[in-house]
């Protein structure tokens, strides 16, 4: 096939699409509104420091999950943490860095509508365009994926359904001794659901010790719209009471996340309206694990493939 195809996100999900459509001889063009690839599974940096601050890990079930898994790990894009929990090596990114190789991609381009003209697809933004695509991926959370395809004069109705919980993240690190032992710990109950020793995880070459604090739904629900300064004010001494610190932070930075948590999936293993050539797909079709987005993009790709290959085009 010589379709031309644009993936709007370089998250886990776009990424297994854009994969399966190379395979079968497409050409994709990979758009992220951000400077990184990746999605939340995003690694940030501050100086000689690095924080996992969104996904903290994932795991392999599926065979063609489990075999991507281990080409990772012998690139050294990815490496066993504890239990079943694999990351990436030597941040959380890797593994989308390793995924990306060889596509063409446009980083820090936010799409803000879509145009269906003569010549095919164009991607709008406000500070230029792209067109000429035959088909276009919008593999992004649900709640910015719908606006997104009205802009095209398109709708999924499955996309409604979809529920997210945010997740409220700090990022820490530490010159001094803490009490917090072992590579993580959950919580049940209170503000904190999620303390991960970042400097434990393999591949991690951070002089100080660096810990990243997720906040509950509930609690992230609650005070998602407070600003970062804020956040941090008001769920560091829960952190810290956790972890056990004997002096402050030497760092110490919050994040939003809006769309962390997938609480109610679509159902479907992804979106797809042939006649327009529009799909979507992420981990809000399966559910909330860095695999279920995997299986949706390559769900979108096999879709896709099937569809040409009915329809005769080429």
């Amino acid at each position: 096939m010589t379709k031309r195809v644009a993936i709007i996100g370089a998250g886990m999900a776009g990424l297994a699409a854009a994969r399966l459509l190379r395979d079968a001889g497409l050409t994709c063009v990979i758009f992220d509104k951000s400077r990184g690839l990746g999605g939340r599974m995003a690694t940030r940096r501050a100086g000689e420091l690095s924080f996992d601050h969104g996904a903290q890990y994932f795991t392999a079930r599926g065979s063609r999950f489990i075999a991507l898994a281990e080409e990772w790990r012998a690139q050294g894009a990815a490496a066993d943490w504890f239990g079943e929990a694999i990351v990436g090596s030597p941040g959380m990114t890797a593994p989308a860095q390793a995924m990306a190789r060889g596509f063409e991609t446009v980083m820090g381009f936010e799409v803000k509508s879509l145009r269906r003209e003569a010549a095919g697809w164009t991607l709008r933004a406000g500070d230029g365009s792209h067109g000429g695509f035959d088909a276009v991926v919008v593999a992004i959370p649900a709640p910015q994926a719908e606006p997104l395809l009205e802009t095209g004069g398109l709708s999924f109705p499955e996309l409604a359904s979809v529920a997210y919980a945010p997740c409220l993240a700090l990022m820490l690190a530490f010159d001094g001794p803490v009490a917090f032992e072992g590579e993580s710990l959950r919580l049940d109950s209170g503000p904190v659901a999620w303390i991960a020793r970042n400097s434990s995880k393999p591949g991690r070459t951070d002089a100080k010790q660096t810990f990243v604090v997720h906040a509950g739904p509930d609690w992230s629900r609650a005070h998602i719209d407070h600003t970062p300064e804020a956040i941090l004010e008001m769920l560091l001494p829960f952190a810290l009471d956790l972890i056990g610190a004997q002096s402050p932070p030497v760092h110490a930075v919050a994040h939003r996340w809006r769309y962390a948590l997938v609480e109610q999936a679509a159902g479907v293993p992804c979106l797809w309206n042939g006649q327009a050539g529009v799909g979507a797909c992420g981990d809000y079709c399966f559910g909330p694990r860095v695999e279920a987005a995997f299986d949706s993009g390559e769900a979108m790709a096999r879709t896709m493939l099937d569809h040409w290959v009915k329809d005769g085009s080429r």
